[in-house]
């Protein structure tokens, strides 16, 4: 068995940690748990954190659970929120869990005969048929309101940091995380909860109640929040949150995501994300740095990230893509791209829109480009640059101002794509 703690420590994964988890760990295998809120029916790169903390468990020889919150995400997590969490209904948080199952296959092996093959529950099993009265009983008089006051989530809300204060709802989001701890310690002997740094309060509040409880002692450690270099927040775009489904982030975007992050980031994502071993990490880092023009790093933390969450097929497409806008590309590969990722590689060049009609006629390459169009100011230009060599159309070389354009021109049904010099597109969208 290796050790996990040392593991999470040299990839930097390790910020809190309770006396006596790593003699834990190092003592025998020993079952551990990330929880995860179902908030949306695909996980984003925000989690991938927690869930490499489970995966690197499971290659250090212990047990994960990945528990999906079907009842605490009714409620929401005040950690870090300023506002009230919309509820879900249960039948979306159903439809978000089976989702979320299937994303964590990709990471996690739950089908083996292993001993520490992963489990995936949901509290909502648990929790649906215990009745407040019990609850206020059984676990409410265990802990104290000074003891949930203290807690740094709370606190915030409490003091301003925040525009509101907080409803009794989420005040108890900790005591009923820290009941999942209990049950999972109860039924699963899982001794160990584990999540991002937030999180140390509703984490050690379940400690707390094994205690109380149980008797027996229960282990706490949390990964830092991952930020970028700048300080900015991880995994946030302009549009937003780089998701794990492809119907939401396409492969070619989320590779993208990774292939361009600053050289401190990847250095510090390459240990975090993926499952390289540390002699193989150091001696990449050394290699950038010998040559960082070459973006060796950025470009195998891009690989392994793709792989691990799509697939090496869909990495590739991905390659691909990203040489048709970038590199020296053949029409053939430009017609092999699906219209969702052809429309995200060439996502904010310039656009034009004309009718069908005009190719189902023929339409002459001069009056498309300068009077259809704007992608040249004159004819007499137009003309120039393909007499130069200078215009493409769709990845090969517009020869002849004459010969009419017609609809077998065009990409996916419907699309010209047109290239001035190296890095100049324009796309024409027939409808």
């Amino acid at each position: 068995m290796k050790n996990f703690v040392e593991e999470l420590r040299w990839r930097g994964m390790l910020q809190d940690i309770m006396p006596g988890t790593e003699e834990q760990l190092l003592k025998e295998t020993t079952t551990a748990y990330v929880g995860i809120d179902p908030t949306a029916d695909s996980l984003h790169i925000g989690h991938l954190c927690g869930i490499m903390m489970l995966r690197h468990l499971q290659q250090c020889g212990h047990k994960p659970i990945a528990l999906l919150g079907g009842a605490t995400g009714m409620i929401g997590d005040p950690s870090g929120k300023s506002a009230e969490r919309n509820l879900l209904t249960e039948e979306t948080l159903r439809h978000n869990v089976a989702c979320i199952k299937k994303q964590l296959e990709h990471f996690l092996d739950f089908n083996s005969d292993a001993p520490n093959a992963a489990e995936l529950v949901n509290n909502y099993d648990w929790m649906k048929d215990y009745t407040f009265l019990d609850f206020a009983r059984n676990i409410g008089k265990l802990i104290t309101v000074n003891y949930m006051m203290a807690k740094d989530s709370v606190k915030k809300r409490f003091n301003g940091e925040y525009s509101q204060g907080m409803s009794f709802t989420e005040f108890t989001y900790q005591l009923l995380q820290g009941y999942d701890f209990v049950y999972l310690n109860t039924h699963k002997n899982c001794l160990l909860q584990m999540g991002g740094s937030d999180q140390w309060g509703n984490i050690t509040t379940g400690t707390e109640l094994i205690k109380k409880m149980t008797g027996k002692e229960a282990y706490a450690l949390t990964c830092p929040l991952i930020t970028k270099a700048d300080g900015t927040k991880f995994g946030k775009t302009e549009s937003g949150n780089i998701w794990l489904d492809p119907n939401y982030t396409s492969p070619y975007r989320f590779y993208q995501f990774w292939l361009n992050v600053s050289d401190e980031d990847a250095e510090r994502y390459i240990k975090i994300f993926t499952s390289l071993s540390r002699e193989e990490i150091e001696a990449l880092i050394s290699e950038h740095k010998s040559a960082p023009h070459l973006r060796l790093l950025q470009k195998r933390l891009a690989k392994e990230v793709t792989i691990l969450v799509h697939s090496e097929q869909e990495y590739e497409k991905a390659v691909k893509a990203t040489e048709i806008l970038f590199g020296n590309s053949t029409k053939e590969a430009l017609q092999e791209l699906d219209e969702q990722t052809f429309l995200q590689v060439f996502d904010g060049v310039e656009r034009y829109e004309i009718p069908m009609k005009d190719l189902e006629q023929g339409v002459a390459p001069l009056d498309l480009l300068a009077e259809r169009t704007n992608i040249f100011p004159s004819k007499g230009e137009a003309r120039k640059m393909i007499q130069a060599n200078g215009l493409s159309l769709n990845k090969q070389k517009l020869q002849d101002p004459q010969t009419p354009l017609g609809k077998e021109h065009l990409l996916n049904g419907k699309y010209l794509l047109f290239q001035k010099g190296k890095k100049n597109y324009y796309l024409v969208i027939a409808k």
